[in-house]
């Protein structure tokens, strides 16, 4: 065979060879390297006493609370962790809610009411008093006023005009006081559709105005409540009947029944 020939077949076959290694070098992908990187730390949990349905005010818990992962950079020192207190379910179950609660809330103790106390103390704010009046539908806005609503109390008596005639002093006597219950029940009825015409109005007073209304129950032929509206709340007020527990040298009303007939007089201090 001519050395021509050789040559030419010889630069054939390399060729062939060269262009079979590149074909395989485009085909098949770069071997990956695996680096060994450190794993992320996971997120610590801890189980947190949440509420597993809602709980209104005055109603115990029952089977409404439940364990429930919280991540532990977000418990709250207030919180009940099982960690801290494995038997919190059990033992909390029969405890009262001295406020509503609602699903997925972390419960608080400071919510609830504290062992061997009644629940109106409990959910009555320091310095104040809670005092009963009597009421009916025509002394009460119709049987609309409910727990948590504010009021004005107006005072109603007889007043001797002369010449054997009389007639009715009207006054109100306490304004914007919150209402703690109507009778025994301490909310409203569930989305405010019911209403009950009470027998007794229990109320939030300081101590000067809870002895403003004991007086009033004494010197009244009826004492009403008339409903303000919600926007009210935070009005304050400065004009109420300090009168008839103080100033001028007096010290309360004391009502004298002498031959069937009715007067009042100051009591000296």
């Amino acid at each position: 065979m001519p050395a021509s020939r050789l040559i030419i077949l010889g630069v054939a076959a390399v060729a062939a060879g060269g262009a079979g290694y590149v074909a395989k070098n485009m085909v098949a992908p770069a071997p990956q390297v695996i680096v060994n990187a450190p794993k992320q730390p996971a997120i610590a949990l801890q189980d947190v006493l949440v509420l597993s349905g809602d709980v209104p005010m005055g109603s115990q818990l029952a089977n409404n609370i439940s364990w429930e992962q919280w991540p532990a950079d977000g418990v709250n020192a207030n919180f009940i962790t099982r960690a801290a207190e494995p038997d919190a379910v059990e033992k909390l179950k029969g405890s009262v809610a001295r406020v509503g609660m609602y699903t997925g809330e972390p419960l608080r103790r400071s919510k609830l009411v504290g062992e061997g106390q009644s629940f109106m103390s409990s959910i009555l704010p320091s310095g104040m008093r809670a005092v009963a009046t009597a009421i009916s539908a025509d002394t009460s806005a119709g049987g609309f006023i409910l727990p948590n609503d504010f009021v004005d109390v107006i005072m109603t008596r007889r007043a001797d005009t002369g010449n054997g005639g009389s007639g009715f002093n009207t006054e109100t006597i306490l304004k914007n006081i919150r209402v703690l219950a109507i009778d025994q029940t301490i909310q409203e009825d569930e989305e405010g559709k019911k209403t009950r015409v009470g027998q007794t109005a229990t109320l939030e007073l300081t101590p000067q105005q809870a002895e403003i209304i004991t007086v009033a129950q004494q010197m009244a032929d009826r004492l009403t409540l008339a409903l303000r509206p919600i926007t009210d709340i935070h009005e304050k007020v400065s004009d109420e009947a300090d009168y008839l527990v103080t100033g001028n040298g007096r010290r309360g009303t004391v009502r004298l029944i002498k031959s069937g007939e009715v007067s009042e007089v100051g009591a000296r201090k």
